[in-house]
């Protein structure tokens, strides 16, 4: 997970283009948006970030700092 990644795809894209990109990952498609990544999971942990900082940002009406570091809170969570 690389957070200028998750970043761009924020900052550049809507909701709606990051939902099918993840779709087309999903699918094993190339998806019709730039997502960085050394493989298919990569680029799917980054639009799948993305999705939840964006929805977190408008459902709460947070900042991108805020939001991000919600998403990583349960990443480690998930994780230990």
């Amino acid at each position: 997970m690389k957070i200028p990644a998750i970043k761009k795809l924020v900052e550049e894209y809507s909701l709606k283009e990051l939902m099918a990109a993840e779709e087309a990952i999903v699918e094993e498609q190339q998806p019709a948006i730039e997502v960085a990544g050394e493989d298919e999971g990569e680029q799917l942990t980054h639009v799948l970030a993305a999705v939840w900082i964006l929805n977190d940002m408008q459902d709460n009406g947070t900042d991108f700092k805020t939001a991000l570091r919600e998403y990583t809170k349960k990443v480690r969570v998930s994780i230990s």
